[in-house]
C-alpha cells in the first residue's frame, strides 16, 4: 500500500459559520495529512478556506492505486461535509487529485 495526499477543492455556496467549519475540521482529523511522514515534512492542513468561500481539503489516504486513493478521499470529504451539516448543494466538491505520494521506499 502507498500513502497518497489527495487534494479535493470545493466552494461554499451558502454562508458557513465558524461552528460548521470547526465541525468540518474535526471530521477531517482522522485523515489529517499531518499524521504521515510526508505531511509532517510539508506541514499540510486538512482544511484551507479562502476569502472567496472556496476551500481545499487535503487527506492522507492509503491505497493500492492513485485512482482508488482519489475515490476514497472523495468519499471521506463527502462524509466530513455531511457530518458538519453541509450537503452537495451548500459545499460542492471539485475533482480529487493526487498531490503527494509516500511509498515508503
Amino acid at each position: 500500500m502507498t500513502t497518497y495526499v489527495i487534494t479535493v477543492p470545493g466552494t461554499f455556496t451558502t454562508t458557513v459559520g465558524d461552528a460548521a467549519r470547526t465541525r468540518l475540521g474535526r471530521a477531517l482529523r482522522p485523515a489529517d495529512p499531518h499524521h504521515t511522514r510526508m505531511g509532517e515534512a510539508q506541514d499540510l492542513d486538512p482544511l484551507t478556506v479562502n476569502e472567496d468561500d472556496t476551500f481545499t481539503i487535503r487527506l492522507a489516504v492509503e491505497a493500492d492505486s492513485a485512482m482508488q486513493a482519489e475515490e476514497d478521499a472523495r468519499r471521506l470529504a463527502d462524509a466530513a461535509l455531511h457530518d458538519a451539516g453541509l450537503d452537495d448543494t451548500s459545499a460542492p466538491l471539485g475533482p480529487a487529485v493526487v498531490t503527494g505520494i509516500d511509498s515508503g521506499v
